[in-house]
């Protein structure tokens, strides 16, 4: 990887680095559907994604690379970078739309160039296992977008698009979320970043850890057992990363509940005992993650959460 600002990142200092945000879409804009992580089982599965981009006026490419399959990848690690890079580099290119999670991002990070992408950055959209992505360009002080992808638009609820919208072409927007009674009442502003719990974690020790000082830290998971979010989040806390938040925003997690019993509790609970001590707001049941209603989450923007006993809102 041509880091440039990319450095290993100290839990227990504030990022200097500014945070820029790509320039927002406009009608006539271009954007680029690749897929770094899981293969697209059929072509049509991302047909949905790439009308409702058009309906929004923009011009759409999918990467040559992008319906290609190898063992459980969208291609070699090598095509899978290849179509990555030339949407970075490309300067026509104002989106990046990464087709679907999976996993395989984490094996072609290190070999992407992000020099041209720094000087002429561009919104890169995703969620799963593209937070490898979130996290790397976070660090190199770039914004990017939490949100629903092509190969999930065909289910995908209203405001999880309507959101998505606005974070992309630079419409305002909040939400306001009905209150869980394990929240943690409270208000706090300050850069938004996260995502996949699992990924986040699987971060730690690299260029792509992502430095939580400071931040409100955004996570979601599907598919892991309690013992699982149970060991993740201790580990994420004895890193140190934890204590100095200034808020925690906790999303959709979906296990097996039945066959969790034996372990006790639930994720909330999971999570609340882990942070119970700091002194900052926690909210749970944030829409966003492995669900129709995923609403779009801008990573790197500052933004501020209200909790209290009735509702929770978080804004821009």
């Amino acid at each position: 990887m041509k880091q440039g600002n990319l450095v290993r990142q100290d839990q227990n200092k504030p990022q200097t680095t500014a945070f820029v945000k790509p320039p927002y879409l406009k009608q006539g804009d271009t954007i680029m559907i690749v897929a770094p992580a899981g293969f697209v089982p059929d072509s049509t599965e991302i047909e949905p994604g790439i009308e409702l981009a058009k309906s929004w006026g923009l011009e759409v490419i999918v990467g040559k690379n992008a319906f290609k399959k190898h063992n459980h990848f969208a291609g070699t690690d090598a095509e899978r970078q290849s179509d990555l890079q030339l949407a970075l580099n490309d300067k026509k290119i104002k989106a990046i739309w990464c087709s679907r999670g999976g996993y395989g991002t984490v094996r072609i990070i290190d070999q992407l160039d992000f020099t041209t992408f720094e000087k002429y950055p561009k919104w890169v959209v995703g969620y799963s296992d593209i937070t490898t992505l979130h996290t790397t360009i976070h660090n190199l002080g770039f914004a990017t977008i939490h949100a629903t992808m092509p190969g999930g638009m065909k289910r995908a609820s209203a405001d999880a698009k309507q959101t998505l919208y606005k974070a992309l072409f630079g419409y305002s927007y909040g939400f306001e979320i009905p209150t869980n009674p394990l929240n943690k009442l409270g208000s706090a502003s300050g850069i938004l970043i996260g995502g996949n719990l699992s990924i986040v974690n699987s971060m730690i020790g690299s260029v792509s850890e992502v430095n939580l000082y400071d931040k409100i830290l955004f996570i979601e998971d599907v598919g892991e057992d309690l013992y699982r979010i149970d060991r993740m989040i201790y580990t994420l806390k004895r890193t140190g990363a934890l204590k100095n938040l200034k808020g925690l925003i906790v999303g959709d997690f979906d296990y097996d509940v039945e066959k969790d019993t034996l372990f006790g509790g639930t994720h909330r609970e999971i999570i609340l005992n882990a942070v119970k001590e700091y002194n900052y707001p926690v909210i749970f049941d944030f829409p966003a993650g492995h669900i129709r209603d995923n609403r779009s989450l801008i990573f790197g923007k500052e933004i501020t959460i209200d909790v209290n006993a009735n509702l929770s809102k978080v804004s821009y």
